[in-house]
């Protein structure tokens, strides 16, 4: 048995299979049935993986996804501070990590609630393990904005970033968001997209994002996760072809000459008024 309830309760964050159920924690069917209250993001899944643990539920479940979880968490914080044992579960992977969470762990901290977990697969780090990629610093970007000037904006900010990158993405956007990266990063960064971790048809597909933008023009399918390298070191780019054509490529995307000045300037490390000047003498 888990223990008896102490004077205020636990908040488990129990990580979900994303794939094969056999892959999920030995300890999360014990926590899912001997819980008093289960936080799901959706109830009908929960359902189905109670059934294939073979385990029936005796506490309560209580829907906690994206639409709900601010008006919900005040009510689990309730309970918590009750002495309620609350296991919270999301579709697949580890809560709070792009998904429901975020706001009850933080309320729980803020309240001295304990807050622990049952350690589960992650997209994450399965996908950054497989890709190939360098692995000893990375940083989780998670899913782009979906307006084209936003993901643009977001991708020129990491254009320098050295860290290997972990991305989630829609499989109706990937090629979208690979061109976009293309576009960012340069056709030749190396990437890795990871589609299906851990089902059936898993696929990893390696190769220079302009490889996989054509890769992906005939439809993606399932879920997604995107790694791409890190930048190469490098000092000051000055050589006016490529400080133009990076201007020409962003105005092209939709931002304004100001803006797409800015941008490649903090890139390319140079002065705002060098690129300014170049790309006024060019249009002359």
């Amino acid at each position: 048995m888990i223990g008896p309830m102490s004077a205020s309760g636990v908040l488990v964050l129990a990580g979900t299979p994303i794939g094969r159920v056999e892959d999920a924690p030995p300890r999360l069917a014990r926590e899912l049935a001997e819980a008093d209250v289960i936080a799901a993001e959706d109830t009908r899944r929960l359902r189905r993986l109670t059934t294939d643990l073979g385990i029936e539920l005796t506490g309560r479940v209580i829907s906690y996804f994206e639409g709900n979880e601010q008006g919900r968490t005040p009510q689990l914080l309730e309970l918590l501070v009750a002495g309620s044992r609350v296991v919270l579960v999301t579709d697949a992977g580890m809560p709070s990590v792009s998904d429901p969470g975020y706001r009850l762990v933080v309320a729980a901290v803020e309240a001295g609630i304990e807050v622990t977990s049952v350690p589960g697969p992650s997209a994450v780090l399965t996908a950054l393990a497989v890709s190939g990629l360098p692995v000893d610093r990375f940083c989780f970007e998670g899913f782009l904005p979906r307006k084209s000037g936003e993901r643009a904006r977001r991708l020129d900010h990491l254009a320098d970033e050295q860290r290997t990158m972990v991305f989630f993405e829609a499989p109706h956007r990937t090629e979208v968001a690979l061109a976009a990266m293309a576009l960012a990063f340069g056709p030749d960064r190396a990437a890795a997209v990871c589609r299906e971790l851990t089902k059936t048809h898993e696929e990893v597909r390696r190769g220079p994002l302009a490889d996989l933008v054509t890769w992906a023009a005939d439809g993606i399918r399932g879920e997604v996760t995107i790694v791409v390298t890190g930048a190469a070191e490098s000092g000051p780019i000055s050589d006016p072809a490529t400080l133009a054509a990076w201007v020409a490529e962003r105005e092209a995307g939709g931002m304004t000459r100001k803006d797409a000045i800015a941008e490649v300037a903090r890139r390319a490390g140079v002065p705002k008024r060098e690129v300014y000047d170049l790309v006024h003498r060019k249009g002359e």
